[in-house]
Parts: structure tokens; C-alpha cells; sequence
């Protein structure tokens, strides 16, 4: 199946870019309209995914000019989203909250795990993408 070969992302990078681009931007949307609580940890992470989805939408991804703020970016952001990941693990140890919640899909350590997963796949994508 092509969905579970590496091609048929590089194909797609710029499709793949701007959903992120709009995850990105949607998660500003719902903070703006206070739907969700203030999060510095939440407000860096869907800011340097938005980031990431505009450079994997750009043609020159291949210079080495946005690689290089690619890892600047990502690597702020996974630092961001692993302090939160690991906040909820301390909080798990010292019995503060449970392994699971009943709300989970807005669950702080759940979506910094996602973010996580995402940031690191945006920069391997701007980093294979062969187009010059």
C-alpha cells in the first residue's frame, strides 16, 4: 500500500504542509477565541508547526538556508513539547492525574506527544524532499 511508503509523503510535502499549516493556524483560531485555556507550551508548538507547514509548501527546501531553520525551529519546539511530555510524566509518578483522562483529546501530555510525533515528521520531510 502507498500510504506506508516514505514516496508517497515526499509526493505530497506541500499537500502534507498545508494541513499543517491550517492544524497550525486552527489551534491560534481556537486560543483566540478562548476555547481553550492559555498554554505557553501549546501557543510554541502550533507556531512551529504552522512554521514548518509553510517551509514544507516552499519550492527550495533543498538550500541549505531552510534546513538550517528547520532544526533551529524543531529543535525549539521538541525541547517545548518534551518539557510538557515530561511534566505529565512526573505528574503521572506522584499519582497528580491518572495514565488516561476522560477528556483525552485535549489532555496537555497526549497532544505534546502528538506534537512531538508531527515536528519530527515535518523536518525529516523538509530534509528528503528532493525538489530544487
Amino acid at each position: 500500500m502507498k500510504l506506508f511508503e516514505l514516496d508517497f509523503y515526499l509526493d505530497n510535502i506541500r499537500i502534507l504542509g498545508l494541513i499543517a499549516f491550517i492544524v497550525g493556524m486552527g489551534a491560534w483560531v481556537m486560543d483566540w477565541m478562548d476555547w481553550v485555556y492559555v498554554c505557553p507550551f501549546c501557543r510554541a508548538q502550533r507556531t512551529v508547526i504552522a512554521i514548518l507547514g509553510i517551509f514544507m509548501m516552499l519550492p527550495h527546501t533543498k538550500h541549505f538556508i531552510p534546513r538550517y531553520i528547520t532544526c533551529i525551529l524543531a529543535g525549539y519546539g521538541l525541547i517545548v513539547a518534551g518539557n510538557q511530555h515530561f511534566r505529565g510524566w512526573v505528574a503521572i509518578q506522584r499519582e497528580e492525574r491518572g495514565f488516561w483522562i476522560e477528556s483525552w483529546w485535549i489532555d496537555p501530555w497526549i497532544l505534546s506527544f502528538f506534537a512531538i510525533c508531527i515536528m519530527v515528521a515535518q523536518t525529516w520531510l523538509i530534509f528528503l524532499n528532493k525538489n530544487k
